[in-house]
């Protein structure tokens, strides 16, 4: 019957005990990723602090796929500092560089101005209507280090979800059936 028919078989003959068991590994795994990710939150001080970038918007600097890595300190926000941001009305955020501070008189709060290295205008058709600064609030992080092409598999996985699919299933398949 080939491989196919074997893993039939082999889907038959799990016992509870052991249908349990691998459900409560595969728990133990998401669980695990979940406190990691929760970690590295509390550590690095940001919402989110690894991002893909999306676009080429950024470009030479980090291209497409670059995985970067954030921090979010209470040290004043610089010129020329490459940032993470959310914009209200956006889901996904926004890794460009910093390229005016303006620090208010009266509260003495920094609000900001970006711009990608590869645009030719600021961000401010990005932002919210009316919007013409970013606050604090809306920056999620800093970027203090990357791994290039490494989201890729995200960006695939977002623009093809069948692959998502295939993969999840795959892998569940592969769980269910394992012997250990």
């Amino acid at each position: 019957m080939g491989w196919i028919g074997d893993t039939v078989d082999s889907i038959k003959s799990i016992q509870i005990r052991q249908l349990l068991t691998q459900a409560v590994s595969l728990g133990m795994i998401v669980t695990s990723a979940l406190v990691v990710w929760k970690a590295l939150m509390c550590i690095t001080g940001s919402e989110s602090p690894v991002v893909v970038v999306l676009s080429g918007s950024m470009e030479p600097g980090f291209k497409r796929g670059d995985i970067l890595f954030l921090h979010m300190s209470k040290d004043p926000i610089r010129t020329g500092e490459i940032v993470v941001f959310n914009v209200d009305g956006r889901e996904i955020p926004i890794v460009h560089r910093v390229i005016k501070v303006h620090e208010r008189q009266d509260t003495g709060e920094v609000d900001v101005l970006t711009k990608g290295d590869n645009n030719y205008g600021d961000d401010r058709l990005l932002y919210a209507q009316g919007q013409l600064w970013l606050q604090r609030h809306h920056i999620m992080g800093r970027a203090v280090g990357f791994l290039p092409y490494v989201g890729w598999v995200t960006i695939i996985m977002t623009e093809k979800p069948i692959i998502k699919y295939i993969l999840i299933g795959a892998l569940g398949l592969l769980v269910i059936t394992s012997k250990d």
